[in-house]
């Protein structure tokens, strides 16, 4: 049976997509957008309070660099996952930060990655950055996702809170697949670690030539692991 011939897209159709993806690239270019996930699970109780105020302190950070839009997500309890609206106001992603309870359940990076491609197909992403403690997923899986995230150039930041070797080894090859960096989010470290999302947030507004511009502690560690 002859197959019926597939259905030439008319020159008309073709201009309205390419006027679509113009559009896009243009608004992702005028308003970067930089994508914050954090682990709201029950290991994180125990420093939660000071790590809360501190991660508050980051989106303040992302303010005094540049003018992003953020999206904060966490997961916590059993499969649950937020994502916040896009937000440009860090005083309302700071309040929304506080609200946040820990609850007891099992670390959910991989939906969270699978959710920043999700958003970054539809309209791009500057950067992903990530907080947690813990992985209770396979690190292979993970890895995978980031390998995607690196072919999307999608960079991952990712902040590792305590010494859990696993989570350490696994989020410095993510880091490295996707082409972002790793760093220790310390609580002994306030200041340094609002430099280092600082940095962060001028990668996210105008690329590496930003943090090459912008000389300083945070954009020297960034600049060490970023892709050339």
């Amino acid at each position: 049976m002859a197959k019926t011939p597939a259905r030439i897209a008319s020159s008309g159709e073709i201009q309205a997509f390419l006027s679509k993806s113009k559009a896009v690239t243009t608004f992702a270019e005028k308003h970067p957008r930089l994508l914050f996930g954090v682990d709201a699970t029950a290991s994180r109780q125990p420093t939660w309070d000071v790590a809360r105020r501190q991660q508050a302190d980051m989106f303040t950070a992302t303010d005094k660099i540049a003018s992003l839009s953020v999206q904060l997500c966490y997961y916590r309890g059993f499969q649950e996952f937020y994502a916040s609206q896009w937000l440009r106001d860090t005083n309302a992603l700071a309040a929304q930060m506080a609200q946040v309870r820990c609850e007891g359940g099992h670390t959910q990076i991989g939906r969270l990655l699978r959710h920043a491609q999700h958003v970054h197909k539809e309209t791009p992403l500057r950067a992903v950055v990530f907080i947690g403690d813990a992985l209770e997923e396979a690190p292979d899986g993970l890895c995978n996702l980031a390998g995607e995230c690196g072919l999307l150039k999608l960079p991952l930041f990712m902040f590792q809170e305590g010494g859990d070797p696993l989570a350490r080894q696994t989020f410095q090859t993510m880091a490295k697949l996707s082409g972002g960096a790793w760093a220790r989010f310390d609580q002994t470290s306030a200041s340094a670690l609002a430099e280092l999302l600082g940095a962060v947030a001028r990668y996210a507004a105008g690329g590496r030539r930003a943090l090459e511009n912008n000389p300083g502690e945070g954009a020297r560690l960034l600049l060490k692991q970023l892709n050339p």
